[in-house]
């Protein structure tokens, strides 16, 4: 049953997707790495064909198209014009993206809309100098909201997370796991209920709208929450260069100016934001789950903690010849100001 579902499932998304995309005079290939149910899909590139398709009267639309690549893979597959649209979580590939780490750091306080938007702003003015998405055409920048643990077994204090055998998705959340003591693993977000069902760890580090994105009430029924989070995971959805150099004109300033950047950013923050709300929503009526907020002790234990990432991943970017501190500033602004 449970392979009929996700065929169901994976049937109806590309049907919902291919009748527009039948209608339209430029169907792009979206590759996705993530379950067919997962928000990425549902709301984000959904959101964005949709987006597409209003700015440009139906000429453009989309297709997302399941298992083209690895996840790692995923900026490559785009490189090599096997797709044409994709989104890339930038710590699958260490050393690749140094200074997106920038928007993943634990201590700014704000949702998921006001971060990617913030993301967006600060890239323009400090990071897209580096040229760290060099040959493609980059047209979002999102992160999920902050990150948490989600364990197999309690978790009540700070202490009770040293030597946790722990998924760890890369960039900032790898440094932050050094810093708790975990025993990191990497694997990527698709393999992570197989990963924690079969005993391979104990935790995996997400935010909280994967619960149920990754059935987590299942197979990690303890939440251990630092207000703030832990970390944040930054995301990217980029193009085909040479597609976008080849679309009309007047459809490729319809995108600029509707679409692509800060609106699509803040457009997929907003989905972060709803499914850690109806996540959180799960985790709480189900019987059997647990949501432990960190203690004022241990919140001021992780602070300190957390200084010492910010300074070991601003230095990181500092030596790339960015103003870190001032990039750190005007994301950790905006986002206070977001909505005000």
């Amino acid at each position: 049953m449970k392979k009929i579902g996700t065929l169901l499932a994976s049937t109806m998304l590309a049907v919902g997707f291919s009748a527009s995309a039948m209608a339209a005079d430029i169907n792009l290939t979206i590759s996705s790495w993530l379950p067919p149910s997962h928000p990425i899909n549902t709301e984000m590139l959904q959101g964005l064909i949709g987006m597409m398709e209003e700015a440009t009267d139906g000429q453009v639309s989309g297709e997302i198209k399941m298992g083209l690549a690895p996840p790692p893979a995923q900026m490559d597959l785009i490189l090599d014009g096997a797709a044409d649209i994709t989104i890339i979580f930038n710590g699958y590939q260490p050393g690749r993206f140094v200074a997106t780490k920038l928007i993943e750091l634990p201590g700014y306080d704000g949702s998921a809309e006001a971060a990617s938007v913030a993301y967006w702003q600060v890239h323009e003015k400090y990071l897209a100098q580096l040229d760290e998405f060099k040959g493609t055409k980059l047209i979002a920048l999102t992160t999920h909201g902050p990150g948490h643990i989600h364990s197999n077994k309690p978790v009540n204090t700070l202490a009770d997370l040293n030597g946790l055998k722990t998924r760890l998705g890369g960039g900032v959340s790898a440094d932050v796991g050094a810093e708790l003591g975990l025993v990191g693993i990497q694997v990527p977000a698709p393999k992570v209920y197989e990963t924690l069902s079969s005993g391979a760890a104990d935790a995996v580090a997400m935010n909280m709208g994967e619960r149920l994105s990754f059935k987590l009430n299942e197979v990690a029924k303890n939440v251990y929450e630092m207000p703030g989070g832990f970390y944040r995971g930054a995301f990217a959805v980029l193009m085909s260069e040479d597609k976008f150099n080849s679309l009309p004109d007047d459809v490729k300033t319809a995108l600029e100016d509707k679409v692509f950047g800060e609106t699509a950013s803040k457009m997929m923050g907003v989905a972060w934001d709803k499914s850690d709300e109806v996540a959180r929503e799960a985790t709480m009526a189900a019987g059997d789950n647990t949501i432990v907020t960190a203690s004022a002790e241990d919140q001021a234990k992780f602070a300190e903690m957390a200084a010492r990432v910010r300074t070991k991943v601003l230095a990181e970017i500092s030596a790339l010849g960015i103003d870190a501190d001032a990039a750190a500033e005007m994301v950790k602004s905006t986002m206070a100001s977001y909505g005000k």
